[in-house]
């Protein structure tokens, strides 16, 4: 049964295109589909989480991430008696935006844009991705997928201003997003704080020291397990304390969540869309303990010197071929060629490279910029 204030699909405000009923899957669970049969979807797996496959074809990619999301997601959505195929869709899509090389190609990828006055929001490139990009169907471009998942991937992680996007003027920026999609902003949070300390350890750039000192309930649970597995590797010790951060943060959210919606009188969708805050939180303490973790993983991991050549390669390779092609864009694939003739160029060549992968985006550097 879901609650009166889940998004439930009946009353879904469709698709951009009508299409018939399918006979045995709802909308949402179609749009689920549909993203994982996509292009973009599959390219997730060569892209950059944090660490590229020169440490070891074990650690998270884009894609694994997408999916250890993925679960935490269902599981809590059914926690709070949410939509868990609405709620499964956006977290499949939530990152299907992502250019290659991780955060460093968004970086220098935006970079590349703010010098012809505009911007890279992966956000957005998600949305023109599934509206624009994918290309499966004859009746129509795009994947057509509900508005609520059109809506959640934009807005599940931030508010756009009407103001200053009138394109996004269709989906509320208003009101606050369903609680189905303020879910994945947590969710995507809880995988990437626990799996990045995971492959930290894991690639030798976190010890199990730092970590103990940096993130104050490692440290706590790990001397719980101690006292329960004495005589385990210290592998296994460092698995059991994870699993019991995971389980506290996953928690947390459900028990902090339900006890905002019945302090702020929430019953229905609408009183969701139109309260003052987000209403999917943490508790204080455990909010703390998160901001604690992600402080602890950027200054220890995400920019330690360890990752610095390849961050500054990333950065380097994408800047480069983007003025390359903004100087000789007549090689260009020819498709893009076309499309430059209805939009503006740096826009058709930040889509062409957000759109690739990481060995894709070397093998055109080779090919066009050589190596130094």
């Amino acid at each position: 049964m879901l609650a009166a204030y889940a998004v439930h699909v009946e009353h879904s405000r469709g698709r951009r295109f009508p299409e018939p009923q399918h006979p045995y899957r709802n909308d949402f669970q179609r749009d689920r589909d549909r993203v994982i049969h996509a292009r973009a979807f599959r390219r997730l797996e060569a892209k950059t989480q944090v660490f590229t496959r020169r440490y070891s074809d074990h650690f998270r990619n884009r894609l694994t991430h997408t999916l250890e999301v993925s679960q935490v997601s269902r599981t809590i959505a059914g926690a709070l008696a949410l939509n868990v195929d609405l709620t499964e869709a956006l977290a499949l899509v939530h990152d299907i935006g992502h250019p290659p090389f991780g955060h460093a190609g968004e970086k220098a990828l935006n970079a590349a844009m703010r010098e012809h006055g505009l911007f890279f929001d992966h956000n957005l490139h998600a949305l023109r991705t599934v509206e624009d990009f994918e290309q499966r169907y004859a009746a129509f471009r795009g994947l057509n997928l509900t508005f609520e998942v059109r809506e959640g991937i934009i807005k599940h992680s931030h508010d756009y201003d009407e103001k200053e996007h009138p394109e996004l003027a269709e989906y509320l920026l208003d009101q606050r997003p369903p609680l189905e999609a303020q879910l994945i902003d947590l969710t995507d949070e809880i995988a990437y704080n626990t799996a990045d300390l995971d492959d930290g350890y894991e690639a030798h750039l976190l010890s199990l020291d730092q970590i103990r000192e940096g993130v104050p309930p490692f440290e706590r649970f790990y001397c719980e397990v101690e006292q329960l597995y004495p005589d385990a590797p210290d592998k296994l010790k460092f698995n059991e304390t994870l699993k019991r951060i995971l389980n506290r943060f996953v928690d947390d959210l459900i028990t902090n969540t339900r006890t905002r919606l019945t302090q702020s009188g929430i019953q229905t969708l609408e009183d969701v869309r139109n309260h003052g805050d987000r209403l999917v939180a943490f508790s204080p303490a455990v909010e703390a303990e998160r901001k604690q973790s992600k402080h602890f993983l950027y200054d220890s991991l995400y920019y330690s010197p360890s990752l610095a050549e390849e961050k500054d390669d990333a950065e380097r390779v994408v800047g480069e071929l983007f003025t390359f092609w903004m100087t000789h864009p007549t090689t260009l694939p020819h498709n893009y060629q076309e499309k430059a003739k209805q939009d503006s160029l740096p826009r058709v060549i930040c889509d062409y490279i957000a759109g690739m992968t990481d060995n894709f985006i070397f093998e055109q550097y080779e090919k066009h910029c050589g190596r130094e």
